[in-house]
């Protein structure tokens, strides 16, 4: 019943990196929007008045939210992920 589990685990694992990486991508893309509206001019910027000022900033809040929200998921499918294991794993002992 072992090869099975370590298949899982292993599987899980692979899967878990992938998202890794999915996110590592989506903090970059967060942390270039920051960097890019940190680097505005505080008074008089040029992107179409106060209007246009809003749309930007709004739009790295959504980036910001967008990657939080990404690693909870990410925390709760490993969350879950682990649980199953160990649910057999327990199962295994018995």
């Amino acid at each position: 019943m072992e090869d099975p589990i370590d298949a899982l685990i292993e599987h899980v694992s692979h899967t878990n990196r992938q998202l890794v990486r999915v996110l590592e991508a989506k903090r970059h893309v967060a942390v270039r929007m920051a960097q890019v509206v940190h680097a505005l001019p505080d008074e008089d910027p040029e992107l179409g008045g106060f209007a246009g000022l809003l749309d930007q900033a709004n739009g790295v809040t959504n980036s910001v939210i967008a990657y939080l929200n990404s690693v909870a998921e990410l925390q709760e499918m490993m969350a879950e992920q682990l649980y199953h294991v160990i649910m057999e794993m327990e199962e295994d002992e018995e």
